[in-house]
């Protein structure tokens, strides 16, 4: 292995999707193939050491009708897919010891005293507690400290045992390994390394929980070395696994370092301190970016940037700006107009809503207003039943959207579930183009705003704004905000289910229009840059997942120099 090269490009892969389970891996692979320590012509190929082996174990198998165990079948070239090194021999799994499968424990068996039952859960997680049994058991099942046992199913994986005495629960193998052919500590690197392969392999199966079948596993086909090689190897592998232990806590560290200064800033913005908001705010829209690794944090930005917009902390407020509240004037003049000319539903006229109520103080300037008070508001429908009935959509051509054109939209809608034809458009409504939607079912208060003319079920409401709106950019933008608490918006309801009723009660922070308009503005510029910012680090984590691959390649492959220079 080329260290050198790897280490002087640290620094550029340090953060590549998964880094150090990539180098352990890769270390594994390494000592598997003979390349992680140079061949020794002195050490003694394990020729004869296998056949005494197999001999050993055909004897133990027959003492005890529970060890199974019979000749391997001869290997042929073309199951070998790997250079077998100087000194070295190609063998079976069921070579290297007996599989001796644990016993089918059920919760009857359980006790509270006798000896734990070691099931896979205790493998993978050792804290989690043990439940007992008592009885006397055939010894191939009972587990000492230093035992090695593989899981082969739902977790797929070998393990050496340090947790005092227990007994074997099914779906786990106890290893008896074979005297002379592999240590211990070899041996487990060797059953990790194949179980790896298993489980890349055809033989793996299973839906729900992946298990490897036995007769698969103890035929696959694995490379022994000397037995000096093999304490040279367990040696330098332990040694590179520290490493990487080393690596990773101090990358957990790092990342734990970062999180924790972007999550003082992002928390000095939305629980704003008025004397130093500004400085705050300038810090964090300056600094952020340099902090954010992880597509997560830029979710907490962009909700960051939306929040201090309905605050009206994102752009300055300005005196000579007409105030939210001759806007609603004249949006409720409009809305009167309307009603005239167009018969329809009376809607009763909400109550004016209580400030001492609201969820935040609003700038000067701002009112407080609610979605029918700002232009036409209601739910989609659908009337006739079922709603997948062909007859609604043979030949149709008026678009059709659903819960879900809503949830992937990101803002815009432009994605359509089906067409309604003539009578399905008479059983529905069709809503303009720039209707903001609103899901009340599935995912609650997913929004986006259609960007053609569309109908839509009663799970989805809509909303048109006023004529004075230029769009429904801002409400939008304010539906994003105030999902995650939508109720915050709604004090006058008690109810937990979103539903037309409660989203008629949110309360919409409403600034005045020249002041919307910069909000919306300087938010599409503060969306743009997160959008490149995602952009850039899916780009480096591909070019550093790219460049990583191609560093641990180079110790394989005769070409891996010329993939390596195309990767930088």
């Amino acid at each position: 292995m080329n260290a050198e090269r790897l280490l002087a490009h640290y620094e550029r892969i340090a953060d590549a999707p998964n880094t150090v389970s990539r180098l352990r891996l890769f270390v594994l692979d390494l000592a598997m193939r003979g390349k992680l320590v140079p061949q020794d012509l002195r050490d003694d190929p394990p020729i004869d050491a296998l056949k005494q082996a197999r001999e050993r174990l055909e004897t133990a198998a027959a003492t005890t009708g529970r060890l199974r165990w019979k000749a391997s079948v001869p290997i042929i070239d073309s199951e070998i897919d790997k250079d077998i090194p100087s000194g070295w021999i190609a063998a079976r799994v069921n070579d290297t010891g007996l599989y001796v499968n644990g016993l089918a424990f059920k919760p009857s068996d359980w006790r509270k005293k006798g000896l734990p039952i070691i099931r896979i859960q205790n493998l993978t997680d050792p804290a989690k507690e043990f439940n007992f049994a008592e009885g006397d058991f055939p010894d191939e099942v009972l587990v000492r400290d230093g035992d090695l046992l593989v899981s082969w199913s739902a977790t797929l994986e070998a393990f050496k045992w340090d947790r005092g005495p227990g007994v074997l629960n099914q779906h786990i193998f106890r290893v008896i390994p074979a005297e002379g052919l592999a240590t211990s500590d070899f041996l487990l690197l060797l059953l990790r390394n194949a179980i790896r392969e298993m489980a890349e392999s055809e033989h793996a199966h299973g839906l729900v929980m992946t298990h490897i079948n036995r007769e698969p596993f103890v035929n696959h086909v694995v490379l022994i070395p000397p037995l000096a090689e093999q304490h040279r190897i367990v040696v330098k592998v332990d040694e590179l696994m520290a490493l990487c232990s080393r690596v990773e806590a101090a990358r957990a560290e790092r990342e734990s370092k970062r999180d924790k200064l972007t999550a003082a800033s992002l928390a000095r913005l939305n629980a704003p301190d008025p004397e130093t908001f500004c400085d705050d705010a300038s810090f964090a829209l300056e600094a952020l970016p340099v902090l954010t690794a992880r597509a997560d944090q830029i979710s907490q930005l962009r909700q960051t940037i939306l929040n201090l917009a309905v605050r009206g902390k994102l752009v300055p407020q300005e005196p000579s700006d007409e105030p939210a509240s001759e806007l609603l004037k004249r949006v409720a003049a409009e809305k009167t107009r309307l009603a005239k000319v167009v018969k329809g539903k009376h809607q009763e006229p909400l109550k004016e809503p209580d400030p001492s109520q609201a969820p935040f103080d609003l700038p000067v300037g701002w009112s407080w207003a609610r979605f029918p008070e700002l232009g036409t508001f209601g739910r989609g429908k659908s009337k006739h039943r079922p709603r997948n009935d062909p007859s609604l959509f043979n030949g149709g051509t008026h678009l059709m959207i659903q819960t879900g054109d809503v949830a992937r939209s990101n803002g815009l809608i432009d994605t359509y579930t089906n067409k309604y034809n003539d009578f399905g458009l008479s059983q529905s409504f069709k809503w303009p183009k720039g209707t903001l939607c609103i899901t009340i079912a599935a995912n609650i208060a997913d929004s986006g705003i259609l960007s053609f003319d569309a109908c839509f079920p009663d799970s989805v409401v809509g909303f048109i704004p006023a004529s004075m709106f230029d769009n429904a950019k801002y409400f939008e933008y304010f539906v994003r905000t105030a999902k995650a608490n939508l109720l915050e918006f709604a004090p006058a309801t008690a109810q937990k289910n979103i539903n037309l009723e409660i989203l008629t009660q949110v309360l919409i922070p409403l600034p005045p229009l020249a002041e919307q308009h910069r909000i919306v503005a300087k938010v599409d510029e503060l969306m743009a840059l997160c959008d490149r910012l995602e952009a850039s680090l899916s780009n480096a984590d591909e070019t550093r997942r790219r460049l990583l691959e191609a560093l641990l390649a180079e110790a394989l492959a005769p070409d891996a120099e010329r993939e390596l220079a195309a990767a930088e």
